[in-house]
């Protein structure tokens, strides 16, 4: 973990930047009062997890204890809740109930229909409830943040959420200390790749196509010490090959006109969220692509997309393909597969869907297709 830096270092204490942050927020507020709040953070140059701490007071804002374990097997009680993961350029909101929750150590699984979840939880820090008036009414959520106040999983009311369950809830978890501000470790630096000639690209390849099972593709890039990126372009064309900049909502648009079963995958360095399904009403706004259905809504910044790719691993129920898109920096933004179980090939029409895609040619960093 880096090391934490206070805010303002020439101030005593994160309750006296919280001042200051607090009076910034309320300024913002009244000259552009529907700010989300994540965009607001980055206006005021803070994190998202210190402008809400500014405004701790164990009213509105209860600061709960990070008991994790306890946590998730709490929010079964719950009933139907939203469930909301982002990285800086997609956002994946599902309705469901947290059924189940296992932890093993510093790691969380839920396997539900709905809220379907893979928890990095030794990234977990920080977690608030938040009492919010909005254009729709009063809101209600939970707000789990990283050390460094990267807000990484947000759970929200619904009309069909136990309002009782909700305040024992935060009655159970209500942390000693309300006291206003927060402090939070620098940003995480995003990995440096190592020089492709450093790269042993035969063994890599040679792993490649010995994999048993999806999940063990994040062992071979820690084996070779290679981001998710340069294995891409390193790998040959016949394991991934980048194709067009649009090729998501191209895929979106067919799965949904096919009535094609897919799964998609959003996550940031806590947590990993799974959509499972069919799609149906796809929205254009602006430079975002949308997926409104009643139960899942999927958000995306297309012009965030630097690199589309489409992917094959082998396992031991045959080759799956994956569709992964990827910001200008290289980090990953969201993965598509077709709908799959354990022990079931792939389905042969998510195949002949990825096929309709084109081919591109990428620059030397991989980051950059033609569309």
């Amino acid at each position: 973990m880096n090391a934490i830096t206070p805010l303002y270092p020439l101030q005593e204490s994160a309750s006296e930047a919280a001042v200051e942050i607090a009076q910034r927020w309320r300024d913002l507020k009244d000259a552009e009062p529907h700010l989300r709040a994540r965009d607001a953070a980055d206006r005021l140059g803070v994190s998202e997890a210190e402008l809400v701490a500014a405004r701790c007071d164990g009213r509105d804002i209860v600061r709960l204890r990070p008991a994790w374990a306890d946590l998730l097997s709490e929010l079964e009680s719950l009933g139907r809740v939203m469930a909301l993961t982002r990285n800086d350029h997609v956002v994946h909101e599902k309705h469901g109930e947290y059924i189940g929750a296992k932890v093993f150590g510093n790691m969380g699984l839920l396997v539900n229909p709905d809220i379907d979840l893979r928890l990095f939880l030794g990234q977990w820090d920080h977690v608030f409830a938040v009492t919010e008036l909005t254009r729709s009414g009063v809101r209600n959520s939970l707000q789990v943040f990283g050390d460094d106040g990267l807000a990484l999983h947000k759970i929200y009311a619904t009309d069909r959420t136990d309002d009782a369950a909700w305040s024992r809830l935060i009655g159970r978890f209500r942390a000693a200390d309300q006291s206003p501000g927060v402090r939070v470790a620098p940003t995480h630096a995003i990995p440096t790749d190592p020089p492709d000639q450093a790269v042993d690209v035969g063994a890599l390849r040679a792993r490649w196509d010995g994999l048993k099972d999806t999940h063990d593709f994040v062992d071979l890039l820690r084996q070779f010490g290679v981001g998710r990126m340069q294995s891409l372009r390193l790998a040959g064309p016949e394991r991934a090959y980048p194709v067009q900049r649009d090729a998501g909502r191209i895929v979106l648009e067919y799965a949904r006109d096919d009535a094609l079963p897919i799964m998609v995958f959003v996550g940031n360095r806590g947590l990993v969220q799974i959509h499972t399904g069919s799609v149906s009403k796809l929205v254009s706004a602006g430079e975002w692509f949308n997926v409104l259905d009643p139960r899942f809504n999927l958000h995306v910044r297309m012009s965030a997309i630097h690199s589309v790719w489409v992917v094959a691993k082998p396992t031991v129920d045959g080759p799956v393909h994956s569709l992964e898109l990827f910001d200008e920096q290289g980090a990953l933004l969201m993965q598509v597969f077709g709908e799959r179980k354990p022990g079931r090939p792939q389905d042969p029409r998510w195949r002949a869907l990825l096929g309709v895609l084109e081919p591109c040619s990428v620059n030397e960093t991989g980051r950059h297709v033609s569309s």
